[in-house]
């Protein structure tokens, strides 16, 4: 099951293995959302953090340019072995079911070999690579 963060959880954004510099506030500030993942209700085992754009952003900077219909994952962390996953096809079927306005599922990921074959697994297309950062896309 996935849900949004409490506002008592935001000390999970330190364990934010990719980007842990954006602030908590860009993080949940609307349209922005993040959300955790746990298979028990009670345990949680994965947060992905997502940003709403009109355009597939190539920077963290971009990434800020706020808008409704690109849903970017700009960061995702488990600490159980496939929530990644999990996490990750959840916020999808959840925000394409709660957010018609969404056309496009995209992805701002480091240029590591890590995100490359995590995407990948999952059934993403690379979109574009850049110096420091990559998109892949989900359908």
């Amino acid at each position: 099951m996935i849900r949004k963060i409490s506002n008592e959880e935001h000390y999970l954004f330190a364990d934010d293995p990719v980007r842990p510099h954006i602030e908590s506030s860009f993080r949940i500030l609307q349209p922005n959302e993040t959300f955790v993942y746990s298979s028990d209700n009670k345990t949680i085992e994965a947060v992905v953090c997502v940003a709403y754009n009109d355009l597939v952003p190539s920077n963290e900077e971009e990434l800020k340019k706020t808008g409704s219909s690109v849903a970017t994952f700009y960061t995702v962390w488990s600490y159980k072995k496939g929530a990644g996953t999990e996490i990750l096809f959840n916020a999808l079927r959840h925000i394409k079911e709660n957010k018609p306005m969404v056309k496009r599922f995209v992805t701002l990921s480091p240029c590591t070999e890590m995100a490359t074959r995590f995407h990948l697994k999952n059934g993403a297309t690379l979109l574009n690579k850049y110096e420091e950062f990559q998109n892949f896309e989900y359908k």
